[in-house]
C-alpha cells in the first residue's frame, strides 16, 4: 500500500492506485485522478457518472456492471469511454473513490 498526496490531502491507495477507503474520497481525489486520466475539464456528465457510481456503491457495496451503469446514466457505453478514456472500471470507478471492480464494469 502506498500514499498519494495531492493538494494537502493524503490518500492511501492500493497497487493499482485505487483509494483504499471510500470515506476519504474528496474533490481533491477527483482532481488527482482527472490528471491521470488526461481529462481537461470535468463536465456535468462526468459528475453524473461519479454520483451514480457512488450512490450504487453505497446501496450495494459493489460497482455496477457496465450495462447497469449505462442504463442508470442513460449514456451509451461508447460515451462513457469518451468521458473516461481508461474505461468505466479503471477511470470512472477510480475517480468515484470505489475499490477496484472485480467483475465486468
Amino acid at each position: 500500500m502506498a500514499d498519494v498526496e495531492f493538494n494537502g490531502e493524503t490518500f492511501p491507495v492500493d497497487e493499482d492506485g485505487f483509494i483504499m477507503d471510500f470515506n476519504l474520497w474528496s474533490k481533491n481525489w477527483v482532481q488527482h485522478v482527472k490528471q491521470e486520466e488526461g481529462i481537461d475539464e470535468m463536465s456535468e456528465e462526468h459528475w453524473k457518472v461519479i454520483d451514480i457510481l457512488q450512490d450504487y456503491y453505497k446501496k450495494n457495496g459493489i460497482a455496477p456492471m457496465v450495462r447497469v451503469l449505462s442504463k442508470l446514466t442513460k449514456f451509451k457505453l461508447k460515451h462513457i469511454y469518451e468521458l473516461f478514456p481508461s474505461g468505466p472500471g479503471k477511470g470512472a470507478c477510480k475517480m468515484a473513490g470505489l475499490p477496484k471492480p472485480t467483475g465486468c464494469v
